[in-house]
């Protein structure tokens, strides 16, 4: 490569020294991709010399990021979604030449610390141990990995020499229930006498009733071997025993994972949500308490009532246990966030378990503290989290899901003690958020201890068995734009260590699986027999009603259609950046009236500095663009069944929704919106680039250009004036997007057959890594431990 693109500078010399040395005298140490690839672009169509269609240009229209030192200029390139190249290029001698990752790293430390380069860094690479391990080729299957995964092993353990078979039985013979088997019983010693059993028992269910139950006929079942866990009735049992035998005969990777999906393995399922106010009322809105909230306890019954039908399907009566296990708070400033344990509503055996986090001498501390700041306390709450589980189901979990960087270092330390299949669930990653926040680094950690953070989130993401994201763009971003996940394959902490190969997003652990919208409160606004009707009136007053306590500002003109936006305040969210687009758009003003629904309307009454610099900023709107008549301002609803009715209500009076972040890393209020029939318009950086098919169901919006933002709606609602079907049928489209494709039944489906997939290939194959493993342990003593301990040095 690096002789190619030599080639093309000396081809055009003359021109290229006028461009570099443009970037290098510049006194800007760090550039990015809109530093590099615009004012490229723009500098090769000057003049046709055919540097536009040279590999040295295609190239540099791949950069990300840049970093200048002296007459040096080193690129970080990604041809490809996540695949990465590098390049050194001297920019008076005109030479240049490609980098390994390691070099690039020390370029950028140097040029932001000064200095010469280090001479021992700790360097973190995860790539010798993934040599020989299956990994994904196209960009395309990454968030697969399951399908993957399963073609790869079918293939080498089912080979002539392979222990397939002989595997399944094994597997097979380890389910237990309370300690009676299932499926299997000493009956069947081996492997043989398995299979002549399965023709057997296939052959006399044959010959009963079909609609006959395994449990009349148990006796008969047991006595050839076979014990409750192949199917409620006869038939399904059948089915399954056909299958198993399809395997054994000649195995594919299909049926092989129908067979999986079928084994009775997941019956005790814990989920790990540490920090924040965790509760069924009046949590949201608090510090660090939003979105997983809704997201977990939404999980949590989709996932029961999958359970209980697989369950019963299986043929088994056996209940099946939830536990979300979360922070005692003994302060919980009316919240239940104090109950030790607590109900979960809308399921059977689910419930909130609360441990509280104690300091170095045991004691427990009383009072909600932020999410960068509980890192010190984590492996003490882990080892009580254990004592907790095993009490609770009287024996370990199946399965363990972590939730955001916190609950994913628990669930990776309960995991490693307890030999349990670990799933892992960023919902977002703060890295990605913050501008060089790695490189910088210590310029947060009195605030935000991303040092801590980020490294946490590379051994989890590492540890885990599978990983399960909302989105492709989680994972690997778009052609344009990094993946949260991509952003950990290389970056540098200066001074602390240098990570050369951290996570990669070919790995099959990662796989989509999309949440839902909570389908017994947000529906389409038509089904009017579902609509609760003693909401309106008071809908209508927090819509319509005069400025005061119930809400800023007033709308003067009922009958314009409402752009609506619900979300906490901060700036990531950019509630106030929307209000500031509406505010200079005259043709939005004059068409649509505005309602935010989020933070407080008061400062005083909230204690996130982030959110009051946000309400300030609100009130500063209001005042210098005169919005009062056009813009009406609420607070923060709590209340689901409130805010459901709230979307249906603006959906009948031909209203909208808009989500103006600078980033959302899914976008539940999207989901939320387009099943209650509002047509919405979304950021285009993030979840709902994928969620919204652009102009059919919806509409993309960059955040950075909120000029053209408010023309696209101030064009759209000017559309529906003239064409007054463009707004049902966009509705219509919304919700049947939602349907298709973004439904809790859906996910739970999916996540349990994961589990039981990834169970199996943990148990049959070295997929837990064990080097990796022991690296980790190293990594998390030398390094994530003493970060972690030393948060509270620091914040106190």
């Amino acid at each position: 490569m690096s002789e190619d693109l030599q080639r093309d500078v000396d081809a055009h010399r003359a021109r290229l020294y006028g461009f570099f040395r443009g970037l290098v005298t510049a006194e800007r140490v760090l550039l990015l991709r809109t530093d590099l690839v615009e004012p490229f672009e723009r500098f090769a169509a000057e003049k046709d010399d055919g540097l536009r269609e040279t590999r040295l240009a295609r190239a540099l229209l791949t950069a990300q990021e840049g970093v200048v030192r002296g007459r040096t200029l080193w690129l970080a390139m990604r041809p490809r979604v996540a695949q990465w190249k590098h390049l050194q290029i001297h920019c008076e001698e005109m030479w240049v030449r490609e980098v390994e990752v390691a070099e690039y790293l020390d370029a950028k430390e140097r040029a932001v610390n000064g200095g010469p380069p280090s001479a021992w860094p700790l360097e973190v690479d995860f790539g010798p141990f993934e040599r020989g391990f299956p990994r994904l080729s196209e960009a395309r299957s990454i968030g697969r990995g399951v399908e993957f995964l399963n073609r790869h092993l079918a293939r080498r353990v089912f080979d002539d020499k392979g222990p397939g078979a002989q595997a399944i039985f094994d597997f097979l013979r380890l389910h237990r229930i309370e300690g009676r088997p299932v499926m299997l019983n000493e009956r069947i010693p081996n492997l043989t006498t398995m299979v002549s059993a399965l023709r057997d028992a296939i052959e006399w269910i044959e010959i009963q009733a079909s609609e006959a139950l395994w449990s009349d006929h148990a006796d008969v079942l047991s006595s050839m071997g076979f014990e409750v866990g192949w199917g409620r009735t006869l038939e399904q049992a059948r089915s399954t025993m056909e299958l198993l035998v399809d395997v054994l005969e000649a195995p594919s990777p299909e049926p092989l994972e129908r067979f999986l999906r079928r084994i009775p393995m997941i019956f005790k399922v814990a989920i790990l949500s540490p920090h924040g106010w965790f509760g069924q009322a009046d949590v949201l809105g608090k510090p660090d308490t939003g979105g997983q909230v809704v997201y977990i306890l939404d999980q949590v019954r989709a996932l029961e009532r999958e359970m209980r039908h697989s369950i019963r399907q299986q043929g088994l009566d056996v209940q099946p246990q939830i536990i979300v296990l979360t922070r005692l708070i003994p302060e919980a400033e009316g919240t239940t966030c104090d109950h030790p344990v607590e109900p979960i509503l809308g399921t059977e055996h689910a419930r909130i378990v609360r441990v509280p986090f104690r300091d170095e001498n045991g004691e427990v501390l009383q009072h909600w503290i932020s999410r960068f700041e509980i890192w010190p306390y984590l492996e003490r709450y882990s080892i009580e989290c254990e004592h907790v589980l095993s009490a609770e189901f009287g024996g370990r979990p199946d399965l363990l899901i972590g939730n955001y960087s916190d609950g994913n270092l628990v669930a990776t330390l309960l995991s490693k003690r307890l030999k349990v299949t670990q799933c892992n669930i960023a919902h977002a990653l703060e890295k990605t958020k913050y501008l060089h926040s790695d490189l910088y680094w210590r310029d947060h950690e009195d605030e935000h201890h991303f040092a801590t953070q980020y490294s946490v989130d590379l051994m989890a993401m590492n540890s885990a068995d599978f990983i399960i994201t909302s989105t492709y763009q989680e994972i690997a971003g778009t052609r344009q734009t990094v993946g949260q996940y991509e952003s950990y394959q290389s970056y540098t902490l200066p001074g602390l260590y240098r990570v050369n190969n951290g996570i990669d997003p070919f790995d099959p652990k990662f796989n989509i699986v999309s949440p839902g919208a909570a389908e017994d409160v947000f529906f389409p606004y038509w089904e009017a027999e579902r609509r609760v009707e003693s909401m309106h009136d008071e809908l209508d007053r927090m819509i319509f009603g005069p400025s005061g306590e119930d809400g800023f500002g007033h709308l003067e003109d009922r009958t314009k259609p409402i752009l609506m936006t619900l979300s906490r305040l901060d700036r990531i969210k950019n509630i106030a950046g929307f209000v500031e687009w509406y505010a200079h758009s005259p043709e939005l003003r004059e068409r649509a009236n505005v309602l935010v629904v989020g933070g407080f309307v008061d400062p005083s009454w909230s204690r996130d500095a982030d959110e009051r610099a946000q309400i300030e900023r609100l009130h500063r709107l209001f005042a210098d663009h005169d919005l009062d008549g056009q813009v009406r301002w609420a607070n923060m609803l709590t209340d689901k069944t409130f805010v459901g009715e709230l979307y249906r209500y603006v959906a009948e009076r031909k209203g909208m929704f808009v989500q103006p972040a600078l980033f959302e890393a899914f976008g539940l209020t999207v989901i939320e919106a387009m099943v209650s029939g509002l047509p919405v318009f979304a950021t285009r950086y993030g979840g709902p680039l994928e969620i919204i098919q652009d102009g059919r169901n919806g509409f993309h919006i960059d955040p950075n250009h909120g000029g053209r933002a408010a023309e696209l709606m101030a064009q759209f609602v000017d559309s529906c004036r003239q064409d007054p079907d463009l707004w049902n049928r966009t509705s219509r489209a919304a919700y049947e997007r939602v349907q298709e494709h973004y439904t809790w039944g859906l996910y739970a489906q999916r996540l349990l057959a994961l589990s039981r997939v990834y169970g199996f290939w943990k148990y049959i194959t070295n997929i837990e890594r064990e080097e990796t493993a022991r690296y980790l342990d190293m990594f998390y003593g030398l390094m994530v431990r003493p970060l972690a301990m030393g948060v509270s040095d620091r914040s106190s």
